[in-house]
């Protein structure tokens, strides 16, 4: 299981790299899980890899094998010293090293406006909601995202009724997420405290990119989640409770709303299928303005 570790731990020593838990520095020391990685990006000759968290680089090089070009962005100085030496010596053309914060990348700097791509991801827990809206909202977003997270968070992503939750619906309304395999802890070094899950988020087709379409679809999205976040308020709270709240409207006629559209009234916003949030908004679309 830890066939990398003795390298992984040799390249630490010399470079002077302590990995830093609290960044969500453990480096996977099974190779097997890599290829498991690069196995379900389903790569083409022609693709453009946004790589999150390269790390030592394990994956890194097994993507530019298969993809035209990757951008490895890496937030750490000292791992993307160390990527930037070994990538200038062994000459490979096809890999750039981005040292900068991913929550801050401009992604028009490394990409045409018409050019797809796809994100392979290890990312800590903390930055797992903002990086998903950032990107999946983006007027270029990725063709999908293969993503190494924590198990719980994976599995929070692919929920459903009546399990349903903020992030879930955040991700299901503009991808289809699964889940490609867990990952034990002992598979890190250092030995993280849960386990993770590798996971698969395929986005559906956006409109073209400056469109008009696109910018009414992004005020849409803005009122739909503007909603969302007033149902799931107080999550112990029945719908048309937090909907009376949140909308400032009486709740008789929220609760004759949600009658008359076919809603339980007694219903909670995890009861609800991403087709009855669409449903939910298009009953109340007119007080989001």
């Amino acid at each position: 299981m830890s066939d990398l570790l003795p390298e992984i731990r040799e390249i630490c020593r010399l470079c002077d790299i302590k990995p830093a838990r609290s960044k969500g520095q453990n480096f996977l020391v099974n190779e097997r899980i890599y290829d498991d990685i690069v196995a379900a990006a389903e790569i083409k000759a022609d693709d453009i890899i946004l790589e999150v968290g390269p790390g030592l680089g394990f994956l890194t090089l097994k993507l530019a094998k298969q993809a035209e070009r990757v951008i490895a962005v890496e937030l750490d100085d000292k791992l993307a010293d160390y990527l930037q030496t070994g990538i200038a010596a062994k000459d490979i053309k096809n890999i750039e090293i981005v040292n900068e914060d991913i929550l801050r990348f401009n992604l028009g700097h490394y990409l045409k406006s018409s050019e797809e791509y796809k994100i392979v991801a290890n990312l800590p827990y903390n930055i797992t909601s903002i990086f998903l809206r950032i990107f999946l909202s983006s007027p270029q977003p990725p063709q999908s995202l293969i993503l190494m997270l924590q198990k719980e968070v994976a599995e929070r992503i692919v929920a459903t009724p009546p399990k349903m939750n903020l992030l879930a619906l955040a991700v299901q309304y503009y991808a289809e997420a699964k889940i490609v395999r867990e990952v034990k802890a002992g598979n890190f070094w250092p030995e993280p405290k849960v386990d993770s899950a590798v996971i698969k988020i395929e986005v559906k087709k956006h409109a073209p990119a400056h469109s008009q379409t696109l910018k009414n679809q992004l005020i849409k999205d803005k009122q739909f989640f503007r909603l969302a976040k007033i149902a799931f308020s107080a999550k112990r709270k029945m719908l048309k409770n937090n909907l009376a709240s949140g909308l400032k409207i009486d709740q008789k006629i929220i609760t004759e709303l949600l009658i008359k559209n076919k809603f339980n009234p007694q219903l909670r916003a995890e009861d609800l299928s991403l087709e009855d949030w669409r449903k939910l908004f298009a009953t109340f679309s007119e007080f989001m303005v």
